[in-house]
């Protein structure tokens, strides 16, 4: 079934138009969805907004977005003020700058898309705008309003398509915490059964490496309720001791080693 856009308009390098469309490159859509209801009735439970003190229900239209600047005082913001400081245009993919691929580390990436183009005529333009990306080996930076604010993106050039990455701003990204000593020696030797034992666990990547395993007993727990029959608890793994000692990781790694030699068809 084909999936449907949730975004057009146009993607714009200089003089060059090309009329595309947006779609999400991932989805939730299998999830595992639960309704909160009453325990007594079964019946589902609303989720309204309150007044924090006279706790009657608010209407839509007496909601408004307030920044906090001192106890109980608030400036007040109203939508299309809101929507005043955004973009001029919303639907605008309007390139501005180049960067070399690669080049931005995978921190700032946020949520990828598809973008692709809508009618027959944006075709060529597209086309044009992906394979120069492609041949200059850069992908480009824009903004774009997206999910009710404006955001900065990047273009990266896949196949025949483009990915269009959200990208997560500066104040958004926080410095490494974790401090390193880069001057501390690491044992040769266990640095050698490491990397044998990282080369041994080397495989071809598969989306079965990432299935979610809580999903899976959710459901398998859901039918047995639905066969009126109890699922058995799932079992935790036993926690794994950790001594920071460097001979118990060299062992550890010897006994890693050894499994998955005894492991392999001979």
């Amino acid at each position: 079934m084909a999936r449907q856009s949730f975004w057009k308009g146009y993607l714009k390098l200089s003089l060059v138009t090309a009329s595309v469309s947006l779609t999400p490159a991932t989805t939730e859509s299998n999830k595992l969805r639960f309704q909160v209801l009453n325990r007594q009735t079964k019946n589902r439970v609303e989720s309204r907004y309150v007044d924090s003190v006279t706790h009657k229900p608010v209407d839509d239209r007496d909601q408004v977005k307030g920044y906090p600047r001192g106890e109980d005082d608030y400036v007040i913001l109203e939508d299309d003020e809101i929507e005043e400081a955004g973009l001029e245009s919303t639907r605008t993919i309007d390139i501005d700058s180049f960067v070399p691929r690669g080049s931005i580390d995978w921190i700032w990436y946020d949520k990828p898309h598809f973008l692709a183009p809508e009618d027959k005529v944006g075709v060529e333009a597209f086309c044009v705008i992906r394979e120069a990306m492609k041949a200059n080996d850069v992908v480009g930076i824009a903004r774009l309003v997206l999910y009710r604010r404006e955001r900065a993106v990047l273009l990266e050039p896949l196949g025949k398509g483009i990915v269009l990455w959200t990208l997560r701003y500066g104040d958004e990204v926080r410095e490494p915490t974790a401090e390193i000593d880069d001057k501390a020696e690491i044992d040769s030797k266990l640095l050698a059964l490491m990397k044998q034992l990282v080369k041994e666990e080397t495989k071809d990547w598969s989306p079965t490496m990432v299935q979610d395993p809580i999903q899976k007993r959710l459901k398998s727990m859901i039918r047995g309720k639905q066969k009126m029959k109890k699922a058995a608890p799932a079992k935790k793994p036993p926690p794994v001791k950790s001594t920071g000692n460097v001979i118990n990781i060299m062992d550890a790694l010897k006994k890693s080693l050894a499994a998955e030699g005894e492991g392999k068809p001979r």
